[in-house]
């Protein structure tokens, strides 16, 4: 066999190989991932039993904490405490879009209000939202008040910054090309702009989500009686470690679909269908 057929004796082996569709891949990797960390929780759980200084939080195992998550899910008590939080995170969230969105689109469109806007966005962006607590407490009547604005103050910035990133990277030959059709500014933005930056701001609303559930927690050990960091809260100071574990497991499980919920619109309105990586 000569050399110059071996790469296409390679090339034709490497075809022959069985190779999983993406969605199978996608899964399998997926499960392969958390089987990995829940081996390392199972890895930990087992050290921490088997120190009689850290025996008080074996609970935190697998084991305890599942079954406690089972009953939670069965009961009713697990969308029970996440439906506060939910709604103080779609509030929050809700007013960052809302607000971000057009800025971002003008800081996008304007240069001068960029140049201007930009230093004291990125000053107030730097800040910790959790900083900002002790003004929310005393500005808002209610905590529900309270935690909204902290939610706000994280996801806004996220969404303003990655819609100006987008209106910026539009085609300039789109928008002479609606000029030229007589589009008028208002048709403009909703048939050209909107529809360019839709994914730039979707992926902005995913990042500021991240943002949001975990800055939730905190927040919400002000003093509401309700919600997912009231259930932490509450099961520390009982010493509950399994309903702890079980409810640290149900921020995960709610964050991760919300997540993933991102994903898909963000694929859905990608204009680019090569992705295989």
């Amino acid at each position: 066999m000569t050399d110059a057929a071996l790469p296409q004796t390679a090339a034709r082996g490497g075809a022959a190989l069985p190779r999983l569709p993406q969605g199978a891949r996608g899964v399998l990797s997926a499960a392969l991932g958390l089987g990995l960390l829940g081996a390392l929780w199972a890895l930990g759980g087992w050290v921490i039993a088997s120190t009689p200084s850290l025996a008080i939080f074996s609970d935190f195992a697998p084991g305890p904490t599942l079954e406690r998550f089972w009953k939670m899910v069965v009961s009713g008590e697990a969308w029970a405490m996440a439906w506060p939080s939910l709604e103080r995170v779609g509030g929050g969230l809700g007013l960052a879009i809302l607000i971000g969105t057009p800025m971002g689109i003008v800081m996008g469109r304007s240069r001068w209000v960029r140049e201007i806007a930009n230093a004291p966005f990125q000053f107030l962006r730097m800040i910790s939202p959790l900083s900002w607590m002790p003004i929310a407490v005393m500005a808002f009547a209610t905590w529900d008040g309270a935690i909204v604005f902290l939610i706000f103050v994280a996801t806004v910035w996220p969404v303003m910054f990655a819609t100006a990133a987008g209106v910026r990277r539009i085609d300039p030959a789109w928008l002479k090309v609606a000029r030229n059709l007589g589009a008028r500014p208002l048709h403009m933005l909703t048939t050209v702009i909107l529809p360019a930056v839709a994914q730039d701001i979707f992926t902005g609303i995913r990042l500021a989500l991240g943002v949001a559930w975990v800055v939730l927690v905190p927040a919400e050990y002000l003093g509401v009686t309700s919600g997912l960091g009231y259930a932490i809260n509450d099961a520390r100071d009982t010493l509950d470690y399994a309903r702890l574990g079980a409810t640290v497991l149900v921020i995960g499980v709610i964050g991760y679909a919300l997540d993933l919920i991102c994903l898909f619109a963000i694929r859905r309105l990608s204009w680019l269908r090569s992705d295989e990586g």
